[in-house]
């Protein structure tokens, strides 16, 4: 199915009972017209919808301005920041071909931009004042409200993004790894498994029974599995760069503690053909880093 079908059979639904837009359905259709949405534009290709308005919400003119600016968005959208975050992007961009404009609900774009916001700041990059949330309709107006449930309910978690590209580690010597091990605060063998795998953000598990602590650091041996999974629960690009696609597999993660947090720096797969890996844990127990030998 499409993605976006309930939210935009809930704006069908206050359509049907909102007033006649009279006067301003006119003007609209003489200003602007109703264009097939291409598949060169990747952003909101098969969002829910087929026809958009030109000029959109964002004074794009032109089919090829609205493309070359949607996806400089797309990078952001592969960090998954918010899962609203193409719905709020294509109701301006890409905005529903009806008799009236159908701005974002201001508590939408606040929601993605307290998501994603500060993962566009680790790129150098501000919330751009052409998405001033204060300029976007209040909820009870009629606009394009948040699709996923609220990030302060307790029964959704809601997954933000980190500013760390976090990717598997590629084989290497049992020494670098050590070194790796010696460099981070903790170091941890651990199995994770993905919950689901139809919604845009995989949602990882901690197996509390596979998990063996090389080192704690700052940390205490008993609070590991729960700041780990805290990790798999606001750190959902970096899991799934792990995972690669695999729906359950065993890892060595190291890294630091942030404050309330940890953050991990690498990951080594688990696996039989990793021999320098299985090395460098049998070795770990015996060896001392650097400033333990100062």
């Amino acid at each position: 199915s499409r993605s976006g079908g309930p939210w935009l059979l809930g704006l069908m639904a206050q359509l049907l009972l909102s007033s006649s837009p009279g006067a301003w359905a006119s003007y609209l259709r003489r200003s602007s017209s109703c264009m097939p949405i291409p598949h060169r534009m990747a952003l909101c290709y098969d969002i829910g919808y087929s026809e958009m308005r030109i000029p959109n919400l964002l004074e794009h003119e032109t089919m090829t301005e609205v493309i070359q600016q949607s996806s400089s968005w797309l990078p952001l959208l592969a960090r998954e920041c918010h899962p609203d975050a193409r719905i709020f992007l294509c109701s301006l961009f890409a905005p529903i071909c009806l008799d009236r404009l159908i701005y974002p609900c201001r508590s939408l774009c606040e929601a993605v931009k307290r998501s994603c916001a500060p993962v566009m700041a680790c790129y150098g990059y501000p919330w751009p004042e052409i998405l001033n949330c204060n300029k976007f309709p209040a909820d009870h107006e009629l606009c394009i409200a948040a699709v996923s449930m609220d990030e302060n309910s307790s029964s959704r978690r809601m997954p933000r993004a980190s500013c760390k590209d976090c990717e598997l580690e590629e084989s290497s010597t049992a020494r670098e790894i050590l070194e790796s091990l010696c460099a981070n605060d903790f170091a941890v063998k651990i199995r994770i498994l993905r919950k689901n795998t139809t919604t845009t953000i995989s949602d990882f598990d901690l197996d509390p029974s596979r998990v063996e602590v090389l080192k704690h650091g700052p940390l205490l041996r008993t609070e590991i599995p729960s700041r780990l999974q805290q990790w798999l629960d606001i750190d959902a690009t970096c899991a799934q760069n792990i995972m690669r696609g695999t729906h359950a597999g065993v890892f060595v993660v190291s890294g630091e503690v942030q404050s309330d947090k940890v953050v991990v720096n690498k990951a080594y797969a688990w696996q039989k053909r990793n021999r320098n890996l299985h090395q460098a844990v049998r070795r770990w127990k015996h060896h001392r880093c650097p400033e333990q030998m100062g």
